[in-house]
């Protein structure tokens, strides 16, 4: 499992990131979903990508601001225009 340390500060870079995983950009096996989370140890929020196990492969840091204001981008996916 790896935690990007680049943190996502914009919803537009929410759209690229999931776009990426979407598409296999990452080089990632075996995806499943994506979701929020945060850090059990300071409550940092990122963005998880789990497998069909519900583990974490990859994950990038998120700005509170993202986190709050991007579930609906996660929870329904990108809307492409």
């Amino acid at each position: 499992m790896k935690i990007e340390q680049n943190v996502i500060d914009t919803l537009e870079e929410l759209e690229n990131f999931i776009i990426s995983i979407e598409n296999g950009g990452l080089g990632l096996k075996d995806v499943e979903g994506i979701g929020l989370a945060k850090n059990n140890a300071d409550g940092r929020p990122f963005i998880a990508v789990f497998d069909r196990n519900q583990q974490l492969l990859y994950g990038r840091w998120l700005s509170q601001e993202v986190y709050d204001n991007g579930k609906d981008i996660v929870r329904n996916g990108v809307k492409r225009h």
